[in-house]
């Protein structure tokens, strides 16, 4: 064991309330303290409500405590997001190695996943074109968690992931191997359908969560997203909207007939997004979606 890797329960015990105490002060959830210690002292969650670990002797830490102490300063003082410091992110039923080279997925996201199978089981109930098989891409992947959702239920079709960022391909490509996906997802390095020159026509489904916030917003962000996650997976250009405008356009040549186009958006940015799949004029079946707090999150349509 490292040195200063031990600890009493009643020590930590004590730090943990003086740290939600710092959090409720910084406005940072209280509950991130018990992610640092679920992550760094390896307590599970019903010991951490139960505070049940007060009462042990000794406490084996998975790092040094001058460092775990240093850990938590830079989430205060410096506001680095708990998932960069863990390097760890819940998402979905995945848990997904994350670095400042990715977004960090967030849980509105999930929703796409299960919008995609919604959209099959209902396809499968009204024509004989089966979207569940065929190729599907992820274009900007980041940690490569759309992808890994889509490989998790679309078993039978052939995923394809693409970003520009050869450090996000490294973080998306180990989730993928550390969750068991590897032969499930081929990984591309480069913009958009660049990489994918050989799937004109091919393609049954293209879903994204790709940058959207315009440029001057940027800097209004929360600290931990302005300061820390990579401006080039947030940044939409002056409207917010150049990249999914892009993928408008560029989508059709590898859409088949009845293939499916997803875009994660930013909320009021819905109208517009379904004005420009219009004014294309080779997409049908446009709407918008929801996410769980009735926020417009969502934009879907078919190509013609």
């Amino acid at each position: 064991m490292k040195e200063n890797a031990v600890i009493t329960g009643q020590q930590l015990w004590e730090w943990s309330q003086k740290a939600k105490a710092e959090a409720k002060e910084a406005d940072i959830s209280p509950r991130e303290v018990d992610g640092l210690l679920q992550e760094w002292v390896g307590l599970d969650r019903l010991t951490l409500r139960l505070g049940s670990f007060k009462h042990q002797p000794e406490i084996n830490l998975r790092l040094p405590w001058p460092e775990l102490m240093q850990l938590w300063e830079r989430r205060i003082k410096q506001r680095v997001p708990l998932q960069y410091l863990t390097g760890v992110a819940g998402w979905r039923h995945f848990g997904l190695t994350v670095s400042p080279a990715v977004l960090i997925p967030r849980p509105e996201t999930e929703l796409i996943i299960d919008l995609v199978v919604a959209l099959i089981q209902r396809q499968s109930q009204i024509c004989d074109h089966n979207l569940q098989q065929g190729h599907w891409v992820d274009l900007g992947t980041g940690s490569g968690a759309i992808a890994l959702g889509l490989a998790s239920v679309l078993t039978e079709a052939s995923i394809h992931a693409v970003d520009c960022s050869r450090e996000a391909l490294a973080i998306a490509q180990k989730n993928a191997q550390d969750l068991g996906f590897a032969d499930r997802i081929e990984f591309y390095q480069g913009k958009w359908w660049e990489p994918l020159d050989f799937l004109p026509g091919h393609v049954s489904g293209m879903v994204s969560n790709p940058p959207y916030i315009p440029t001057a917003m940027l800097s209004t962000l929360q600290p931990e997203v302005a300061r820390h996650e990579p401006h080039l997976a947030l940044d939409g250009g002056e409207s917010g909207l150049e990249c999914i405008e892009h993928l408008v356009k560029t989508a059709p040549a590898y859409l088949h007939s009845g293939g499916v186009w997803l875009v994660e958006m930013m909320a009021g940015q819905g109208e517009q997004v379904v004005q420009l799949l219009h004014d294309q004029g080779c997409y049908t079946q446009i709407e918008q979606i929801v996410d769980l707090a009735g926020i417009e999150r969502f934009v879907l349509a078919r190509r013609q």
